[in-house]
């Protein structure tokens, strides 16, 4: 599998990154454990968890997802994987830990509290790369950079990056970092798929001028891209299936702004695409993703080891250009300006 850099450090990672945030709710551990198993098998080296994982986030799971990766890590060499991990910060409302204070900033005593936490339940001594999962752009930037550089010269974190941030926010960080000779952000883990192609608007010009790779997450648009939400489709054990019946309000829009008629439209038509290419409809969504120059690493997901397959089979797929401009096509007809 091909080999990427993250950001100017000094980390080389897999051109597809494992997701875990389906471990220990939609998916228990032994399966998880098949499906990092798996994934390695095919050439992933990069395994990307969160401790408010796993997904919908609450008090009673925190941190699961983590333990089951700690504890599948421990049975192999750690220098063989490429870890990453979140602290959850302000978090949008999603999740407040017990024990912290509401909305827990993103400060030295949090990020301390965090990161002792996330390296406890992976059993490790170090992260490879560790990220703030929401910013908070209320704070200081160099209130959050100043304990993360900490990190990296304590020898704890290997890299650094932010996640669901702004053009104007990395940026911000970026020039913080420079001026306090602070350890800058090597990576930026936003949403980017053939649905939301936000990303490409001013973020990625950022990140191919300041050297920051990107983490795509949801590349197959949080399993719509796949079809399986077609004509009115509530697949059973679905995460938006789970989310539209079940979870409150927040989630509902969540559902809303992922599965409606523009994004069905478009799917409908992508598959169309991925037909005519002879290639499943998943494996042209993360073959499309990890093309970009900007991208580092593009992040995979799966409830089950089987359901990786499309997924891994981008690994060596390069789109022709015709399959691009018809992709293009589509994209300039039906436009996303969702996040």
């Amino acid at each position: 599998m091909e080999q990427r850099r993250l950001g100017e450090s000094g980390i080389v990672v897999s051109s597809i990154c494992m997701g875990t945030m389906t471990f220990g709710l939609q998916t228990d551990e032994t399966e998880s454990c098949r499906i990092m198993d798996r994934a390695l098998d095919a050439g992933v080296d990069f395994f990307d968890a969160a401790e408010i994982y796993p997904v919908p986030p609450s008090a009673k799971l925190a941190g699961i997802t983590e333990e089951i990766v700690g504890r599948w890590l421990k049975r192999r060499p750690r220098e063989s994987v490429i870890l990453a991990t979140k602290i959850a910060g302000p978090a949008h409302g999603w999740f407040n830990p017990p024990a912290r204070a509401p909305k827990a900033a993103i400060d030295r005593v949090h990020l301390r509290k965090a990161l002792e936490g996330s390296l406890r339940r992976l059993q490790t001594d170090y992260l490879d790369l560790y990220q703030v999962h929401w910013p908070d752009h209320g704070m200081r930037a160099e209130d959050t950079l100043e304990t993360l550089d900490e990190f990296v010269r304590e020898g704890k974190v290997r890299a650094l990056g932010i996640s669901n941030e702004t053009a104007y926010g990395l940026m911000k960080s970026l020039w913080a970092a420079d001026v306090a000779g602070f350890r800058r952000f090597d990576t930026i883990q936003n949403n980017f798929s053939l649905n939301n192609r936000r990303f490409e608007d001013e973020l990625a010009q950022v990140c191919r001028r300041e050297k920051v790779s990107c983490l795509p997450y949801s590349p197959i648009g949080g399993g719509v891209l796949s079809g399986k939400y077609n004509d009115g489709a509530r697949p059973a054990g679905a995460r938006f299936t789970d989310y539209f019946d079940k979870a409150g309000p927040r989630q509902r829009a969540m559902v809303e702004r992922f599965v409606n008629d523009r994004s069905l439209e478009s799917t409908r038509r992508f598959m169309e695409i991925a037909e005519n290419a002879g290639l499943h409809p998943v494996t042209l969504a993360v073959a499309w993703s990890k093309q970009h120059d900007f991208v580092g690493s593009t992040i995979i997901g799966a409830t089950t080891a089987e359901q990786l397959e499309p997924s891994l089979a981008a690994a060596g797929v390069v789109l022709e250009p015709a399959v691009l401009e018809a992709i293009d096509a589509v994209s300039r007809d039906i436009r996303y300006p969702m996040g």
